[in-house]
């Protein structure tokens, strides 16, 4: 890895090539007005993507169901950690008519995780699926889920509604995800996505890093993927949200997130999306093609 250019101190200024414009722009604020309105939760503002006014401007987002309190607390994530609300039963009302006034192609919905629930939330997330579905027939759309905890009961709710896409993020690699996802589990992971293509879907999974990863433990990861059929991969730069979450061991050199491109070509991704601003909602729409 000699040839690697990384930034290593944890607070450090970020380098250019982490730098956006601040979001701006007629189509960022018809979003902006519709989220407000109708008492959505995205993972744009929640999580702080630093795409938000890419994807905002093209009069995209993604949404966030169960609400914006999540039970586990990983050291990576912006989103609150706490005891949650009750689930609402008509947010998938909601949302189905944001999506259509929005008059987006494609959507992405995601969620906190919801351990407090029986079903942890699986009921939601089918209501939710057929709602859009009803209003915007034409829609095509991507779930991002949790684990379920391994409960493959409540996976399979979400499985039998067969959204386009099923995405599952394992985060980082095998070595640090007790670290960095406290409540979660590699293997685990690797299950929801390999249960998710045996039941037909179209898989795909995330990868960040910067985390203390080494060259090594990236490949394997990928290759993890690959061996329970994961269709799409996106790799991107881990930022730190604030000084309480992990910090940011290392900031990836572009020439890095391009070699992991071709390499994951070569291992047979249908899609790879490999950049330092790369999240696991960019450029859904092209992935479902």
């Amino acid at each position: 890895m000699s040839e690697e250019i990384v930034e290593a101190a944890p607070r450090q200024r970020r380098p250019d090539w982490l730098r956006v414009k601040l979001p701006t722009g007629e189509s960022f604020r018809k979003v902006r007005e519709i989220v407000g309105e109708h008492k959505l939760h995205t993972i744009c503002q929640s999580g702080n993507c630093p795409n938000m006014g890419e994807c905002w401007g093209a009069g995209t987002a993604t949404f966030m169901i169960l609400g914006n309190t999540c039970t586990r607390s990983c050291g990576f994530c912006s989103v609150a950690t706490g005891r949650p609300e009750e689930a609402d039963p008509f947010e998938p009302a909601r949302v189905a008519r944001s999506v259509e006034l929005m008059g987006v192609k494609h959507c992405v919905i995601t969620s906190v995780d919801r351990d407090d629930l029986a079903d942890g939330g699986a009921g939601i997330w089918a209501r939710t699926i057929r709602a859009i579905r009803r209003r915007c027939p034409e829609t095509k759309f991507e779930t991002l889920i949790p684990d379920f905890q391994g409960k493959w009961e409540n996976l399979a709710i979400v499985l039998e509604e067969k959204p386009d896409i099923l995405s599952h993020n394992i985060e980082t690699v095998r070595r640090l995800t007790q670290k960095v996802r406290v409540q979660a589990k590699y293997d685990r992971s690797l299950e929801v996505l390999m249960r998710s293509k045996r039941a037909g879907l179209r898989t795909k999974s995330g990868i960040m890093l910067g985390l203390g990863e080494t060259d090594a433990e990236v490949v394997e990861a990928m290759e993890d993927l690959r061996s329970v059929g994961v269709d799409v991969v996106t790799l991107g730069q881990y930022l730190q949200p604030t000084k309480a979450h992990l910090p940011v061991v290392e900031f990836v050199h572009p020439d890095r997130f391009a070699r992991y491109n071709e390499l994951g070509k070569t291992m047979g991704f249908r899609f790879v999306e490999s950049g330092p601003l790369v999240r696991s909602s960019y450029h859904a729409e092209k992935h479902v093609l």
